[in-house]
């Protein structure tokens, strides 16, 4: 009987993108030996593949650590570096492998153009386009060369980038370039046009996804917690220097990063996974969500060593906090209130009708995020946050503070002083001004959160009021009724 190669076997399961598989074997393949630097390779390409960044940051520097040091592997070094908000790393990186004339020099100048569009280093991407290349020649390029006369001849760029979007070339590369042009077409007051770009981009870019499993489980959670009072103590010590956003994307958490990072004392951390990875480990135990209570107390306490670990590693030097601007929190209360007691949470939300058209009109991953593809899913999981949350941190006990996007614009010293009060800091002049701020951000509102707190988004929504029907009435109401006017 012939042997199968594990190796030839990881690479085929990448080559499908069955990342799942990929994990699994190499969970057994590393158990067997440590020193398998492919494997390690392979385990950091598929955690990459699914967002945890975390794993394959640890799983690429072992790889490397062990002699693995392709192109390959170094572009996926660089990548990670970039995603992890470490741009100086990134682009030396890069640099480097185009110094080498690598084989995949053209990937890597196409990542470096990437990683200067989101560090905001306009004159260095202009550089790089305007010197030419090989990389020109890739339909990749066109983003850029776009990106890069976005300021000159926006009209045009938006053209053409729609042309992009509405071809035949790769789903991801359509994608990007339709909504690059969506948000130019939204800032030239093209609304029905940026619209309809959108509603086609999901249409034909989006993935499928499991919304009916998603709220069935925050039903699940709603039914515990609907008896008012905690199914479980604690499974492990009480952290100190945990902070965690907990909100729907594009409520502001940005922003509140970005703000509460200026503040000497707190490091944000940006979306890091670690709290996913806790709910994923949890469920592998077979304690979500009503088993938390027999969480074995070794298991809770390496998934919160786990965490820190990851959070430390990204945490700016000389802070106490560390602010995890997690998406995902939300969906995982009770497992942070089991493995991370202690932690603070703070609840941002912002007027649903706002938080909807930006979600639909915004470039979030085709599968994970693959509710944000249509208004009605909006809604499902929007209500399914917002009856869940608030009871969750209530009911929980959990340290916590609830921000309304509106009223932090309107008066934000007010808001930073509670906020750093909670977290028993100073309060600083500094938080409140985050265009200051000058670490890489690589959410969707990059471009927002460079500029002096504004309210231009605020009522966002009424640009697009065709799309809105009475069934976003209680959600606006009860949001309104939290506003101060």
């Amino acid at each position: 009987m012939t042997q199968i190669n594990p190796i030839a076997q990881l690479n085929e399961m990448l080559q499908r993108r069955d990342f799942g598989a990929v994990l699994a074997l190499t969970d057994t393949l590393l158990r067997k030996s440590q020193n398998n630097a492919s494997a390690w390779h392979a385990r950091a390409r598929a955690a990459f593949g699914v967002g945890r960044l975390g794993l394959a940051d640890e799983c690429i520097d072992r790889s490397i650590a062990l002699g693995e040091k392709s192109h390959d592997v170094l572009l996926l070094r660089a990548i990670i570096h970039h995603r992890l908000a470490r741009s100086d790393l990134a682009i030396a990186g890069l640099r480097a492998l185009m110094a080498s004339n690598a084989p995949n020099i053209v990937d890597a100048t196409l990542a470096l153009a990437e990683v200067l569009h989101r560090a905001d280093r306009r004159d260095e991407l202009q550089a790089l386009v305007t010197k030419g290349g090989a990389w020109l020649l890739d339909e990749r390029a066109d983003i850029f060369t776009a990106r890069v006369t976005a300021k000159t001849d926006p009209q045009g760029t938006a053209d053409r980038l729609e042309l992009l979007a509405r071809g035949g070339g790769q789903a991801i590369m359509r994608r990007i370039a339709g909504f690059d042009a969506v948000r130019m077409l939204d800032a030239a007051g093209h609304y029905r046009r940026a619209f309809d770009l959108a509603t086609h981009l999901h249409a034909t870019t989006s993935e499928s996804f499991d919304i009916d499993g998603l709220i069935a489980d925050t039903r699940q959670q709603h039914a515990l917690l609907a008896r008012a009072k905690p199914w479980f103590l604690p499974r492990a010590p009480a952290v100190n220097g945990v902070a965690l956003v907990v909100g729907m994307p594009r409520s502001g958490t940005t922003l509140l990063e970005q703000m509460l990072d200026r503040h000497p004392d707190i490091s944000g951390i940006g979306e890091y996974d670690g709290v996913t990875n806790i709910g994923n480990a949890v469920q592998s135990a077979g304690a979500w969500p009503g088993g938390l209570g027999i969480l074995d107390t070794a298991a809770a306490k390496q998934m919160q060593n786990d965490y820190l670990q990851g959070a430390r590693a990204r945490q700016r030097a000389n802070t106490r906090w560390t602010f995890d601007k997690s998406l995902h929190v939300w969906k995982w209360l009770p497992a942070v209130a089991a493995v991370l007691p202690g932690a603070v949470c703070f609840h941002i939300v912002r007027d649903p009708r706002d938080c909807a058209i930006s979600l639909l009109l915004s470039n979030f991953h085709p599968k994970s995020y693959g509710w944000t593809s249509s208004l009605n899913d909006i809604q499902r999981v929007m209500t399914a946050e917002r009856a869940l949350a608030p009871l969750a941190l209530a009911t929980l006990g959990m340290p916590h503070e609830t921000i309304v996007y509106e009223n932090l614009v309107d008066d934000p010293r007010a808001h930073m002083r509670r906020a750093t009060e909670r977290l028993g800091v100073v309060m600083q002049e500094s938080v409140l001004a985050p265009q200051g701020n000058m670490r890489t951000v690589l959410t969707l509102s990059h471009e927002q959160v460079r500029k002096p707190i504004n309210k231009s988004s605020i009522g966002r929504w009424k640009n697009y009021e065709f799309a809105f029907d009475d069934s976003w009435s209680a959600l606006a109401g009860a949001h309104d009724a939290r506003r101060t006017h």
